[in-house]
């Protein structure tokens, strides 16, 4: 059930063509350089804002033009996040990935959908990644894993599931790392979200909040446990980013932090028996 390590990283939400192209370059060039695979993600549509007034993205017709170029022209993988069932027959035609967001987890004809779209030989996408909702406990996710195998995911490279943070009283969400070992027991690879597990849900009030210094001591934990991929939001200039600023990684500092990180995992698969055999 294990795949190659995985970066999952970008922007929040598509700002702009000439933004993601220059993230989508800049982190390509990142991962060529530290050996590793690259997903670039990042959401033609923010649909569950705090604010009806905040800025969503350009929608999915002329999200999914931009990613199809920057696709062709850059030949990096892509992931993002579809919201309705609608939406997933169309978007697998352009990313390699379909996402399914923490809120709608449980949401069978969105799961049902999804499977299906990454099951037409003609799509682009082969894999469905599903993150666990704030308020589910790790092996309740067996629910959502069972739905889609019985849908025809049968394969363990074709589902993936993504810790965010479980829900800890108002405003604030917490990591147990418990729970990546225990997602890991339902054949999945397993992938940690170390930029939305800071989340402060409203926590600005018509916004979310976040507590960026703790991105890397959650990460860093989540390599030693040992996980399949990392999934970083990222921006050159997080404080003026149109979503989830206060949360995501500043992208200059984001290759020394995955230096590190790396090394940790290195590290951890060492000595593999140490830590098994407990």
């Amino acid at each position: 059930m294990s795949i190659p390590f995985t970066l999952i990283a970008g922007p929040c939400v598509l700002e702009s063509p000439e933004l993601v192209f220059d993230m989508a370059a800049a982190l390509k060039a990142m991962s060529e350089r530290l050996g590793i695979r690259l997903l670039f993600k990042t959401s033609f549509d923010k649909a569950n804002r705090s604010s009806g007034g905040s800025f969503r993205g350009p929608g999915m017709e002329q999200g999914l033009e931009v990613l199809a170029q920057l696709k062709q022209e850059l030949g990096v993988q892509l992931l993002t996040d579809i919201h309705e069932s609608h939406q997933a027959a169309v978007v697998a035609q352009v990313v390699d990935v379909l996402q399914i967001p923490a809120f709608l987890c449980r949401q069978t004809d969105l799961l049902l959908a999804a499977a299906a779209a990454v099951q037409n030989p003609e799509a682009a996408a082969s894999v469905v990644n599903v993150k666990k909702g704030q308020f589910l406990a790790p092996w309740d996710m067996a629910q959502v894993v069972s739905k889609l195998r019985e849908a025809g995911l049968q394969s363990p490279e074709q589902l993936w599931l993504t810790e965010r943070g479980t829900t800890f009283g108002y405003n604030t969400l917490v990591v147990d790392m418990r729970s990546l070992p225990q997602l890991r027991q339902q054949g999945c690879p397993v992938i940690f979200d170390a930029t939305h597990s800071v989340q402060q849900p409203g926590g600005r009030g018509s916004s979310t909040g976040g507590q960026r210094e703790f991105v890397a001591p959650l990460a860093r934990a989540a390599m030693a446990v040992g996980v399949d991929g990392l999934f970083i939001e990222t921006h050159p200039d997080p404080d003026q980013a149109l979503s989830d600023g206060p949360n995501m990684v500043p992208l200059h500092r984001l290759e020394p932090l995955l230096e590190q990180l790396l090394a940790i995992r290195a590290a951890a698969a060492a000595q593999p028996e140490a830590v098994s055999s407990l």
